[in-house]
């Protein structure tokens, strides 16, 4: 078993947890760098009024003891300051407070979640599909982070567009423009993965290929529409002979010269940095609302209104490092083992010494 987690908590109820497990035991950790890392996913050009209200601080509960993981589960949790605003609508206990929020959003969990939950007021669905979660996402890919730094292994990223604008002025302009409109611009954001040695994951069954795992998390976070490993689809108008990496060898060291795949082939880790893009759609909350239907009254009408961003794509960069630094830090304790630091590391260490040795690698 490698690393895994797992999150709860509304987007307006009082605090959001998570419980991370398979850390190795020895990793030193510190608040500082996580509550950092909580506030990268706050920021960037055209948040809304929530990020006004909420500056995100971890809680460390269980898991870790004077500043290093144990190798038991580690609790964290995340207050949400808006709570005292959200008490009785959103109390666990008691009876129903506040009207009923029915008129579902186009291109949101809203209506699927509702049928499908059997709910009659579609705030039981939207607090949870709510991109709050990711907060907890964040916290624990920050400790993920912080256990890869010791493997050699660096997580960075970067947004790439905003509405297909590149340049800052003409990202802003854009923002600025569909703000004014009560709309929203979606973005392409891209994730470089550097010091993974090959041979992480495996082409043997298809839920052990890396690029899959990859692909998985990446399309889990909220309003991402694509995912690409590499140059994914400008290599699939192209010859092969203008896409696949070629190899060569100097002083008995491996290496190419190009990285077309991404870091990744046959489902495995090549020794190339690893490239991740992504492409986010426009929120689907609209300050300009779309048409929908009420699903109470079944009458057509106009869909609600949360307290929303223009553009989020800088967030959802951040929250791509912490899916990188998991499904990352999975694949080394699966291979080098996890329960103390000290073993993953001789493991690792001999592992990239036979890979040198016996491939050039």
């Amino acid at each position: 078993m490698g690393v895994r987690y797992i999150s709860g908590g509304e987007s307006h109820g009082s605090r959001l947890v998570c419980i991370l497990e398979g850390l190795p035991a020895g990793v030193k950790v510190s608040s500082d760098f996580v509550n950092a890392e909580l506030k990268r996913r706050q920021g960037g050009y055209g948040r809304g009024g929530r990020m006004k209200i909420e500056s995100d601080c971890v809680e460390f509960l269980s898991g870790i003891r004077f500043g290093e993981t144990l190798g038991s589960p580690i609790t964290l949790s995340v207050e949400n300051r808006d709570w005292k605003n959200w008490q009785e609508k959103m109390s666990a206990e008691g009876i129903p407070f506040g009207e009923k929020v029915t008129n579902a959003r186009p291109g949101h969990a809203d209506l699927t979640g509702a049928a499908k939950f059997a709910r009659s007021d579609v705030r039981d669905i939207l607090e949870r599909s709510s991109a709050r979660e990711t907060a907890m996402r964040v916290a624990a890919g920050a400790l993920c982070k912080i256990f890869l730094k010791n493997c050699g292994v660096e997580i960075s990223g970067e947004v790439l567009s905003v509405g297909g604008a590149t340049g800052e002025e003409e990202i802003k302009n854009r923002i600025d423009a569909a703000k004014s409109l009560g709309d929203t611009v979606g973005g392409i954001f891209e994730i470089k993965i550097s010091g993974v040695p090959a041979g992480l994951g495996s082409h043997i069954q298809w839920d052990k290929k890396l690029d899959a795992k990859f692909a998985a998390a990446f399309m889990s976070i909220q309003a991402i529409k694509a995912v690409e490993l590499g140059d994914g689809f400008s290599n699939a108008s192209k010859l092969g002979s203008e896409v696949h990496d070629e190899i060569f060898i100097d002083d008995g060291k491996i290496f190419r010269k190009t990285n077309r795949a991404g870091g990744f082939e046959g489902g495995m880790t090549n020794g190339e940095d690893l490239i991740i893009r992504a492409a986010m759609k426009p929120i689907p909350t609209l300050m300009k609302p779309l048409r929908t239907i009420d699903i109470a009254t079944k009458t057509p009408t106009t869909a609600s209104k949360e307290r929303s961003d223009t553009c989020a794509i800088w967030a959802a960069e951040v929250v791509g490092e912490a899916m990188a630094a998991l499904v990352t830090a999975d694949a080394f304790v699966e291979k080098f083992g996890g329960d103390a630091l000290c073993d993953t590391l001789s493991n690792l260490k001999n592992y990239r010494a036979r890979l040198a040795r016996d491939f050039g690698l």
